[in-house]
Order: C-alpha cells, then sequence, then structure tokens
C-alpha cells in the first residue's frame, strides 16, 4: 500500500483505536469499509450516538430550512397516489428519515387530501436509535413503525419519498492507473489513520470507464445504493407506488467527493472517527442505471431539485407564506427560498430522481 501524510489533527476518537487495531490486525480496509465503522458502529458510530442535525448538530437539510420542502414533496405523494387510484392500504415509507420533519411536513399538507392519512401505513428505516427516538416523538399520532433495511418493508403499494439517503452509504474509491484502477485504502502510518493506495489491477466493472477517464482520475462507487433502489424498483414494479429520491451529486462518477463535516465544518475525512458526517456525492447516472435494470418501471430525471421545486409551485406557497411575515422573520423565509432553489445554493447541486411503474402517469414536475 502506498504511503500518504497523515491528516491533522489526528485520530483522537475511541473509534480510531478500535480501526486502528483492525488495520494493525488483518491490514489496510477500504473506504466503505471505514464509513461503515464510522458511521454505525454501534457503540461509537456517529448515528448511533448523536442527533447530527440542525444548529447544534454538524449539518443541515432541506427539511429543516423550510416547510415548504415537506410541503410540497407531500403534495407530490398525494398527487402520485391519486394517479394510481388511490390504494388502500399502502405503504408510506422515508429511508434516513433524520428527525421526522420531512415526513411530518408530508403528513400534515396530505391532510388536505381525504383518504391519503387514512390509507397510509407509516414505516421509516432508521439504522440509529438516538434518531429512532425522536422520529417517535415527532410522528407519535401515525404509528411508525422501524426498518433496518428496505428489503423488509411490507409488500403492498409503496410510496416513498427519500431524502439525502443515498449520499451517506458506503463508498469505495478508485485511482486509474493506465489500464488499471489502485483502490483507496485507508491504513497506518506511524501508528495513525492515514490514505494510501493498493495495487493496480484491472477491474470489471470499471471497464466502461476507462472511455471516458484519463490516468489519476478518481472513480467512485457506491456497492449499496444498486442493490437499494433496484429493491425499491422492484416493489414499485410489482406492487404499485412511487418513489422520490433528492440528493446532492450528478454523475457520472469523477472526481474525489468523499467529505467529513463537523459543527456544520469541514474536516478530514480521517481526523475524528465517529464524531464527523461521512458523505459522498450521488452517482445519478448510475443510480439510474440500477433502477431501469428491473422490468416494469419507470424511472424520470434527475432533474436539478430547484426545478422540481418551482414546477410543483414553491413560488407560490413562498409568496403567500411571505405576506404574513416581516422583519427577520420575513427576511429568514425568503433566505431558505432561495437557498432551496437558486442554482448557486442548493437548486443545481441537488437532484431528483423519480419511479413510477411502466404506464403510469408521469409524477409531478417530471411531465
Amino acid at each position: 500500500m502506498a504511503r500518504a501524510a497523515p491528516p491533522r489533527p489526528g485520530n483522537v476518537t475511541a473509534l480510531a483505536g478500535l480501526i486502528a487495531a483492525r488495520i494493525a490486525a488483518a491490514g489496510p480496509i477500504s473506504l466503505a469499509d471505514y464509513m461503515a465503522e464510522c458511521l454505525l458502529h454501534p457503540e461509537h458510530g456517529y448515528y448511533a450516538t448523536r442527533d447530527p442535525l440542525g444548529a447544534g448538530g454538524d449539518f443541515t437539510t432541506a427539511p429543516e430550512i423550510s416547510q415548504m420542502f415537506g410541503e410540497l414533496l407531500g403534495l407530490w405523494l398525494v398527487k402520485s397516489w391519486q394517479d394510481q387510484g388511490s390504494p388502500a392500504p399502502f405503504v408510506l415509507a422515508e429511508p434516513g428519515p433524520g428527525r421526522g420533519t420531512l415526513m411530518a411536513d408530508t403528513l400534515r399538507a396530505a391532510r388536505l387530501v381525504p383518504g391519503f392519512g387514512a390509507a397510509a401505513r407509516l414505516h421509516l428505516v432508521e439504522a440509529s436509535p438516538a434518531l429512532r427516538a425522536v422520529q417517535a416523538d415527532r410522528l407519535a399520532g401515525h404509528a411508525p413503525r422501524w426498518h433496518t433495511g428496505i428489503e423488509s418493508l411490507p409488500d403492498a403499494p409503496l410510496f416513498l419519498i427519500a431524502n439525502e439517503f443515498f449520499d451517506a452509504l458506503p463508498i469505495r474509491q478508485f485511482v486509474r492507473r493506465g489500464g488499471g484502477w489502485a483502490e483507496r485504502m485507508v491504513g497506518l502510518e506511524d501508528g495513525r489513520l492515514a490514505f494510501g493506495l493498493a495495487r493496480p489491477v484491472p477491474i470489471v466493472a470499471l471497464n466502461h470507464r476507462l472511455a471516458d477517464t484519463s490516468d489519476a482520475d478518481v472513480v467512485e462507487i457506491c456497492p449499496a445504493a444498486g442493490p437499494a433502489i433496484a429493491e425499491i424498483a422492484r416493489r414499485i414494479a410489482t406492487c404499485g407506488g412511487a418513489a422520490l429520491i433528492i440528493d446532492y451529486g450528478a454523475g457520472p462518477s469523477l472526481g474525489d467527493t468523499f467529505q467529513a463535516l463537523r459543527a456544520h465544518r469541514p474536516e478530514h475525512p480521517l481526523a475524528s472517527p465517529g464524531a464527523a458526517d461521512l458523505t459522498a456525492h450521488v452517482d445519478f447516472v448510475a443510480l439510474a442505471h440500477a433502477a431501469r435494470s428491473v422490468p416494469g418501471v419507470q424511472v424520470c430525471g434527475p432533474l436539478a431539485q430547484g426545478a422540481l421545486l418551482e414546477r410543483l409551485g414553491i413560488g407560490a406557497r413562498a409568496a403567500a407564506l411571505a405576506r404574513r411575515l416581516t422583519g427577520p422573520a420575513l427576511e429568514s423565509h425568503l433566505a431558505a427560498y432561495r437557498r432551496l432553489t437558486h442554482r448557486e445554493e442548493m437548486g443545481t447541486l441537488f437532484r431528483a430522481l423519480a419511479l413510477v411503474p411502466a404506464g403510469a402517469p408521469l409524477p409531478p414536475g417530471f411531465a
């Protein structure tokens, strides 16, 4: 394994010691293994030990920025449900629901449409005990049920929304070396965690990337993303439903997008394992390809988040809310609207992908 300079400040958490001991005993690990340990370790993992959202956390997501986001996505789900004959009962699902803010806003908006709430059976895919407790409190009136994976959701019409779920799935990184690929690994240097490269080898799954990359280019793959979206697609093809996936990224993958956030500031991904959020950009080209591999599913997009929200009516909703506000509250509201939609903020960095059964009406915003 090639050597790399250790990060500074360096590996000071309890989890860092556990990972270092694992590497010392068995050798370097992939970024995917490192991310899984940092995010999901049952005792020291990031999501096992904290509520990471909001001003007191490490990052802020769109539902926490403005209620408009969840309201419009809730109405998107309602219209998709109506377009498919208003099946009852149906599974209303969200993987990675954070504090439950998006689902709470979704259900509040859906109350405007008779029958939706009564037919919905709420299911949340969440691994974090800390976040499950927050979700249970916020969504107490809707009898949520929890799952550790999408595959355990009930077989029924599925109406699913996933916001910033795929960006947290563990990735692997490969650096092109001629006709082969050197995987970026996490190893040890002077007893501290450090990046390095494995020996280059040909990788059949990346043969198609030899045509659009050059030597030293970095390509990322997410081993869990394809199976996850394929499972969602399979359920929609079999039982009906719709899925809306919103995340940041584009595709095809090119470049190093692996990053850590702590207290809303970037830091080196190896600096404090288990104490910082780790993410990477979502390859929407690969995601759409995996969904299209499932017969009976229509894949729509990806579409820029700002464009989708404008098509769903966020401008009119923002204007209506603004009429009730003055002073700092109005300024905050307008800033939130801009942050969600403007091309220099989240408007183009974030993309939306939708799935519906083949032959079903195109979902709102994608026509």
